[in-house]
């Protein structure tokens, strides 16, 4: 039995997710949306879980700043009751004029902003990106990376999705405290921001 290298591992797997987004906008063309979906424009059932309650670290929003237009409203979106978050703080520390706070509910009307940048919760990604689309205004969400294959991603505008994919897995904290064994892999996934590629590396 030959060992094979971890990293040559996760190199192979990342290509094949870019070969999947490579024909994604084709694909979508094929696809047609759930009529249903018009109709999540109020808040529906939705449960946070303990493995939610996952941070960014400044260092994520650092490495895309480049990208994030500085003249721009910001909308730091999924910070409910979550108090110990410094996403928006860091945000506004690299010179973006940001909105959003631990009593917002990104479920209810949102407040005047052009771009939603965050890092949702990802036991209710179904139910977010329903309310994205209904929205239908650019974002910049931090997900696993397979979140590029799921149905109710398709439904966005398929001309309009792009990625940057960082170079080295997104470590995030919690309680304050960070984690350095994050198991999967993770992108910005982006729409409408217009970059000047779809993969950006």
């Amino acid at each position: 039995m030959v060992a094979i290298p971890i990293k040559r591992i996760r190199i192979e797997v990342l290509h094949c997710y870019i070969y999947c987004i490579g024909g994604f906008k084709s694909f979508l063309n094929n696809l047609s949306c759930n009529s249903n979906m018009a109709s999540m424009t109020t808040r529906k059932n939705h449960e946070f879980h303990n493995e939610d309650g996952y941070n960014t670290t400044p260092d994520m929003w650092e490495m895309i700043n480049q990208y994030i237009p500085k003249d721009k409203i910001l909308f730091e979106a999924f910070l409910k009751d979550n108090w110990s978050s410094k996403s928006a703080i860091t945000l506004r520390e690299l010179g973006h004029n940001v909105v959003g706070d631990p009593t917002m509910d990104f479920f209810d009307e949102p407040p005047e902003y052009d771009i939603l940048v965050s890092n949702p919760p990802y036991s209710i990604k179904k139910k977010i990106f329903e309310r994205l689309a209904v929205l239908n205004k650019p974002f910049i969400l931090i997900v696993p990376i397979s979140t590029i294959t799921k149905q109710y991603v398709k439904c966005l505008e398929r001309d309009k999705l792009q990625m940057i994919i960082p170079n080295k897995r997104l470590q995030f904290e919690r309680c304050g405290e960070p984690l350095k064994r994050c198991w999967f892999d993770t992108c910005f996934l982006c729409y409408k921001i217009n970059l000047e590629r779809d993969i950006t590396f």
